[in-house]
């Protein structure tokens, strides 16, 4: 075996070692060093040169990206995340073709949807979308991004946070906390605009938590602007930090009345 392919192969072995006993800092060393170690092999992209071990290190280099990706989620880095995924992706599009498919392709592939969808991210949500095959958006891992995309577009916020007790994948998890934050702030800030005040017991319920002791909190780390007396939770002093811009509405009207004017003349 090639005297590169065999160090790379034995570094990324302890990588996988370091993940599994959770040494999440020899992980990331070592993963910067793999990546390094990968840049010399011409077969890999964007060169895709036809090497005499070429499958073998596309598939070798395949894995690396996809344990790093699911390193990052494990350090909770959306960032890094990103980065893996797209050094990642080319090995599923542009050498798709050329070596046996991942069983962890699906999984990533549904992981990077959610983390769009957390990232509110929805134009580029769809965008991937299109990129999938018909077989791909069948899978479990897909459909659960793709039915919570719609669940949130659709503002039944109870069916997105109650999905989390059947995620297709224990990595899910992650995202799944990240989602649950995105669809309190959405319905925090719609709060803010609908009402003065809520009683704790309706900002709860509202907010769609369990008890009052997770609503205070939330209310602390999240909007200590907002006030809590008398048992209700008040926003007047967070819709007085954001004055609403008065609507030229006369003048608007005016316009309008010209403008109609102006087509009776034309026609």
């Amino acid at each position: 075996m090639d005297p590169k392919l065999t160090e790379v192969s034995q570094r990324f072995d302890r990588f996988k070692a370091a993940i599994t006993r959770k040494d999440y800092d020899s992980c990331t060393e070592l993963l910067s060093h793999l990546k390094v170690l990968l840049t010399s092999f011409r077969s890999l992209p964007p060169l895709f040169e036809n090497t005499p071990n070429a499958i073998h290190e596309l598939t070798l280099a395949r894995d690396i990206y996809e344990h790093a990706v699911l390193l990052s989620v494990k350090i909770e880095d959306q960032d890094a995340f990103e980065r893996d995924f797209f050094q990642l992706k080319p090995y599923y599009t542009d050498a798709g073709s050329r070596l046996p498919g991942s069983p962890n392709e699906y999984m990533i592939l549904g992981l990077n949807l959610l983390r769009l969808l957390v990232q509110n991210r929805i134009a580029e949500f769809h965008t991937e979308l299109e990129l999938l095959s018909s077989t791909a958006l069948q899978n479990p891992c897909i459909k659960h991004a793709v039915e919570l995309e719609q669940s949130f577009m659709e503002g039944a916020y109870n069916r997105v946070l109650s999905a989390k007790q059947n995620v297709p994948h224990e990595t899910y998890g992650y995202f799944m906390d990240l989602l649950a934050k995105t669809v309190r702030d959405e319905i925090a800030g719609c709060s803010e605009k609908a009402y003065d005040y809520l009683s704790i017991n309706d900002a709860r319920q509202m907010l769609l938590f369990t008890s009052d002791k997770e609503l205070l909190q939330y209310i602390e780390e999240e909007h200590p602007e907002w006030e809590i007396k008398n048992g209700s939770v008040f926003f007047q002093k967070a819709k007085g930090a954001a004055p609403c811009k008065e609507i030229p509405s006369l003048q608007l009207i005016n316009q309008t009345l010209s403008y109609a004017r102006e087509l009776e003349r034309i026609v």
